[in-house]
């Protein structure tokens, strides 16, 4: 046979199982109505288990096939009957109600948090979303959480990833401990310039502050100065105004270059950065969830197990609702050998069916599931 016959039999035999999946789905329908009238859960692992084991013993040398084929299919049946039972759970009403109730407009104004000092990137990312921001700055990045977290500010601004150094990892730490909600992101250009006193040069600085993150993003430019010592600090702008408290002229900062006239400094190169395409999103952060006009980016938070098909399990639940998933950051569990903090981010209009609908999934299956806000990003 030739390969256009052997397609026309796969044609075929599609067509047969597109109707045995039509049929099976028919009756997956039946059985959610049957849970839905007597209360029953729409998850029975020991039937899935058991009916599993019995269709790959007899698979033969595809069983592994099998094995992904089933698990799909497993998955878009649970993913039917959630949609005929339609049991919101919590979070689902609190998202509806909160589309109902944010006001249409973003503010333009309000009380900020911000880690650092005046010049700092998280300011520029501030004043790209508030006109004009009041801002309160805060030592660390977990005070920028507590001050939301007790009220003191309406927003905190807080840095979550860079495009070449990653993830800010100690924010990713605090996310779990607190509770607050995203209520906008902004991407911000990141331009670094390695900055001094008056009176120092290249040649005579010995000793080069910054925040980690920058000092990551500039690691081209540091290898290039091999004899230096590299001191991280809490935030950029920090080292700048530090620095310029000092008469040294053999050390510098790496920071912005607005910090130059905030702080009477000088800049000894601009643009140390690894790269021009060099972006930092930041996140703005309050304590009551708060859903604007054109939220389409959805941030969620939960543990699994360290075994074999647990993320495929979560990851197979956006499949089935055609979800697409645009970040993924894991964490282990502090204290746990056996469990993993998973965060997701997901493109999802808040008022489609398919987004309410992986929301309860999710809350109805783990234990440990936080919703941490739907929003737009600019």
């Amino acid at each position: 046979m030739d390969i256009n016959n052997l397609r026309n039999n796969i044609n075929e035999i599609d067509g047969e199982i597109l109707s045995l999946f039509i049929k099976r789905m028919d009756t997956v329908s039946k059985i959610g109505e049957y849970k839905k009238e007597n209360s029953l859960p729409v998850v029975d692992s020991k039937r899935e288990r058991e009916h599993l084991y019995s269709l790959i013993k007899n698979a033969g040398e595809y069983s592994g096939y099998v094995k992904t084929l089933f698990n799909t299919v497993f998955e878009a049946s649970r993913s039917m009957q959630f949609s005929v039972i339609n049991n919101s759970k919590e979070t689902a009403k609190k998202i509806k109600e909160a589309v109902l109730n944010t006001p249409k407009l973003f503010p333009q104004s309000g009380t900020i948090a911000c880690q650092g000092d005046e010049g700092a990137y998280s300011v520029l990312a501030c004043e790209k979303l508030f006109s004009p921001p009041n801002i309160m700055f805060m030592s660390t990045f977990e005070k920028v959480f507590e001050a939301v977290n007790s009220g003191l500010c309406e927003y905190g601004i807080l840095p979550l990833e860079n495009s070449a150094a990653g993830s800010v990892n100690s924010v990713y730490e605090l996310m779990h401990k607190y509770n607050f909600y995203i209520a906008k992101s902004v991407r911000l250009c990141i331009s670094h310039s390695l900055l001094a006193n008056h009176g120092a040069d290249i040649n005579s600085i010995k000793e080069v502050f910054s925040h980690e993150q920058a000092l990551m993003q500039c690691s081209e430019f540091l290898k290039s100065m091999p004899d230096i010592k590299i001191t991280q600090s809490e935030n950029t702008a920090t080292s700048a105004k530090l620095l310029a408290d000092t008469n040294r002229t053999d050390a510098a900062v790496i920071s912005s270059q607005n910090c130059t006239q905030l702080y009477s400094l000088k800049s000894l190169k601009n643009g140390i950065q690894n790269t021009d395409n060099n972006y930092t999103r930041f996140i703005c952060i309050s304590k009551k969830l708060q859903i604007y006009p054109g939220a389409g980016r959805t941030s969620i938070m939960l543990s699994l197990p360290h075994k074999p098909g647990s993320l495929y399990s979560v990851m197979s639940k956006f499949n089935a609702l055609s979800i697409n998933l645009n970040k993924l950051e894991s964490r282990p569990v502090e204290g746990s050998d056996f469990l993993f903090r998973f965060y997701f981010d997901i493109d999802a209009d808040v008022n489609s069916p398919e987004f309410i609908q992986i929301i309860n999934e999710l809350e109805n299956e783990y234990e440990e599931f936080n919703y941490l806000g739907s929003y737009y990003e600019i």
